[in-house]
């Protein structure tokens, strides 16, 4: 069984972007084996057409037994200043059936006081919060943070009872040593398209992303996107000895937009169970016991 932490959908198709609907994220639950997923709208508009949370909730109604809403928030909303009652929002959507917060990703530093505003206000209202990062500022979108990710640190410290998400390039390419700090992420090509390199080979020295872990249990790992796959699936002695440390606070994901999307942390999961390189504990935790517990869903 799969509890997906993080896929998005649109309620209403269209020509501009590239996502699913509801139902076409579905379909593709069916397809590759899928029981129910959370839904992160999209707010900040750096990247995507911003969407509201109530298409989120409308499309959890509908979908009541597949599709489990979180809400999202701009922390620029409101004031455009870190004093923001943010609070007010969070507990809005909360009371209506949002179980989280994300996924956040306006192109500012994550210390930025007003990124910090929304950080306490989640934590104060009982909100996980998965974000994406950058490494870089403009031209991007996701929260910047500097190789060795300090400022992510530094908000793990601040906000101990808040349950933060790492996810994308920038958080699983430190899963092992850079060779170079370009290795963390990707950025837009001034020719169209993206350009970019994550790090490759087996992992012989630890990154900073390991040692967090062991510091920190607030933080938890969005296995989400190709990004967290290649941080696994490029040493298969360490990636499993990584899952069965941090069994209990990585969460299986895709980050589903598009029909046909591949998913191929599901069959490396798979693999390495049946060949015992991780137990049937930590596989079943990670593929969904962590989520149905973060979600309060009834297996």
């Amino acid at each position: 069984m799969f509890i997906d932490i993080h896929a998005h959908a649109y309620r209403v198709k269209t020509s501009l972007i590239r996502f699913c609907t509801a139902e076409e994220l579905i379909a593709e639950y069916d397809r590759v084996g899928i029981a129910m997923g959370v839904v992160l709208p999209i707010v900040s508009p750096e990247i995507y057409m911003p969407q509201a949370n109530e298409d989120i909730l409308e499309m959890a109604e509908k979908y009541p037994n597949r599709l489990i809403p979180f809400c999202n928030i701009d922390p620029r909303n409101l004031t455009n200043s870190p004093d923001a009652p943010l609070d007010k929002i969070i507990n809005h959507y909360k009371a209506l059936g949002c179980k989280g917060i994300g996924e956040v990703m306006p192109n500012l530093p994550l210390m930025d006081p007003m990124v910090q505003n929304l950080f306490r206000h989640a934590e104060d209202c009982g909100m996980a919060v998965i974000y994406d990062g950058s490494d870089q500022l403009t031209g991007d979108f996701g929260l910047y943070d500097d190789p060795g990710l300090p400022q992510l640190e530094h908000t793990l410290q601040r906000f101990p009872d808040l349950k933060l998400f790492g996810h994308g390039p920038v958080f699983w390419s430190e899963i092992g040593k850079l060779k170079t700090p370009g290795e963390r992420s990707y950025l837009f090509n001034l020719k169209g398209g993206q350009i970019g390199r994550l790090p490759e080979g087996r992992i012989n020295e630890e990154g900073v992303v390991p040692t967090l872990f062991r510091r920190y249990p607030n933080l938890c790992g969005d296995l989400s996107d190709f990004t967290a796959y290649n941080a696994f699936a490029r040493d298969d002695v360490y990636g499993p000895k990584f899952m069965e440390e941090f069994q209990d606070r990585l969460y299986f994901g895709t980050d589903f937009c598009f029909p046909g999307m591949p998913t191929p942390l599901i069959q490396l999961m798979n693999d390495w169970q049946e060949s015992g390189k991780i137990s049937k504990t930590v596989y079943d935790k990670i593929s969904h016991q962590n989520a149905a517990e973060l979600l309060d869903i009834s297996l």
